[in-house]
């Protein structure tokens, strides 16, 4: 068991199929949480929500001796359950008094598909030390339950990463899990405090640190992931699976989830969406409900809403739209636009893992300076700068008002046919030059962009050309079509060098 086979790729993420011993997961996917004495939302329901899946937590179940035989008996057969520990309660309430072992034990009994064995969350801890002790007793409780782990692998055992804001620690965590034997799951643990308080940036550097020191090929988990919107930034850095009870802690606070932000029920004079709950019922309703109802369809929305949110993820990663869909959602809070420039640090990682070759070739849409730093762009500057011409003389064409692919362009053939002994480079905006000869290539005909180009994209984008003219080192440059082009500036570079 264990067994994880990506099936599609976009920038670091990845649409993947886990095998368990109840069934196939497909990822990235939401764990709701379960909490076995407390029913608002029942197993049932989660299938009835399309649900296959759900993570529940082992200590609870042991402590009130909820689970006599194996877990599938009670939450069915047709279910893939996963089970956390009780650290989250040591990070809510102190020691919880329970040992490593006996917890891990008693989850080698009941025999949940995936299962975490007592880690000590890193939480909100600000002292380094502290901070360090939650490392190093997490990786000696990973150690010390090593023999049960082995013993049952027909489980996927998961190692927890700790180490909270401190980049460091994560490192040596994840760094250290990865070298432990038996686990078949990776997780970053203690995201809640950093999203609670959105310091989105903080929590991507934390999962880029984890991500970029493990196994590419290990599935890879994201404790407390629950709310939509960050949903997108974790996955583009790797991330494969989350869980998280905020869908119901929320709904009984009267909190509603959205794409892209929360809102307070109260606040709310329409739903802006389209859900069997929203459907049915306006927030007015819903207020004039009695607490038990409302919480429960609040949840059952929240819900709707995570569902909804990892199939327009695993939609963008089939199209080959991730880093444009990560945009679209910068542009929603100033969390998220931060979130997306500290994802933005981490290019080089991203275009590392971007499948150089796509499916079905769509074409790429190109916005603002940001876009310069997608993997295409990049790999496309990467190109150009170790592309070995031939000729001693170059035309540059400003690519404005041509059409793609530029080597089809009436104007280009012309100048072509005039200009044997020169070689012919377009000048346009987000790719600096394109040769002509390549330039039927993907992504360099396959792109569209907007009809006013902004002016830091274009000052951008003149950098470029700038330093590819210096790199080639042409003994002669004449310029073509550039006088009322956006890159008019162009003709200045060749004289300031």
């Amino acid at each position: 068991m264990g067994d994880f086979e990506v099936k599609d790729e976009d920038l670091a993420g990845r649409i993947g199929i886990l095998e368990t011993r109840h069934g196939k997961l497909e990822t990235p996917t939401f764990f709701p949480v379960i909490n076995p004495l407390k029913t608002e939302i029942s197993v049932k329901e989660l299938k009835s929500m399309g649900f296959n899946n759900f993570i529940t937590n082992s200590f609870i179940l042991r402590k009130n001796n909820i689970i006599q035989g194996k877990i599938h008996e009670k939450f069915g057969e047709d279910m893939i359950i996963m089970t956390d520990s009780g650290a989250y309660q040591i990070l809510e309430y102190g020691d919880i008094y329970q040992e490593n072992r006996d917890i891990v034990s008693y989850e080698a009994e009941i025999k949940p598909d995936i299962a975490v064995f007592l880690d000590v969350p890193t939480g909100n801890a600000d002292d380094w030390e502290e901070a360090k002790t939650t490392v190093r007793l997490t990786l000696e409780r990973g150690k010390e339950i090593s023999d049960i782990v082995k013993l049952n692998q027909d489980i996927i055992w998961v190692h927890p990463i700790q180490g909270g804001s401190f980049l460091d620690l994560v490192e040596y965590s994840a760094k250290e899990a990865n070298k432990t034997e038996g686990f078949g799951m990776l997780a970053l643990g203690s995201p809640t405090v950093l999203m609670e308080k959105y310091r989105y940036s903080t929590l991507i550097d934390s999962i880029y640190v984890a991500k970029s020191n493990v196994s590419r090929g290990v599935p890879f988990h994201l404790f407390g992931g629950g709310v939509p919107h960050i949903i997108p930034f974790a996955v583009a850095l790797g991330v494969d699976t989350f869980d998280s009870a905020s869908y119901i802690i929320f709904a009984r606070d009267n909190r509603y989830l959205t794409g892209e932000r929360t809102y307070r029920l109260e606040d709310l004079e329409y739903f802006p969406c389209s859900c069997p709950v929203c459907s049915k019922y306006s927030p007015k309703e819903l207020l004039e409900m009695n607490k038990e109802g409302r919480t429960k369809l609040l949840a059952i929305h929240n819900l709707w809403k995570m569902k909804e949110e990892i199939g327009k993820v695993k939609q963008s990663i089939k199209e080959g739209r991730l880093f444009e869909y990560l945009q679209q959602k910068a542009y929603s809070h100033p969390a998220l636009y931060s979130a997306f420039r500290s994802i933005l640090k981490y290019s080089v990682y991203l275009e590392k893992y971007d499948p150089r070759v796509k499916g079905k070739v769509r074409g790429v849409l190109l916005f603002d300076s940001y876009s310069m730093q997608r993997p295409e762009i990049i790999r496309h500057l990467n190109y150009i700068s170790s592309y070995r011409h031939k000729k001693e003389k170059a035309i540059i064409i400003c690519g404005d008002k041509l059409t793609s692919p530029f080597s089809s362009d009436p104007k280009v053939k012309a100048i072509q046919n005039r200009n044997k002994g020169f070689e012919l480079l377009v000048a346009i905006p987000f790719y600096g030059l394109v040769p002509v000869l390549s330039s039927e290539s993907y992504p360099m005909s396959q792109f569209e962009m907007p009809e006013e180009v902004d002016n830091q994209t274009i000052e951008e984008t003149l950098k470029v050309i700038e330093k590819i003219i210096k790199q080639r080192n042409y003994s002669e440059i004449r310029f073509m079509e550039c006088e009322k082009s956006v890159l008019s500036h162009i003709m200045s570079i060749n004289t300031s060098l």
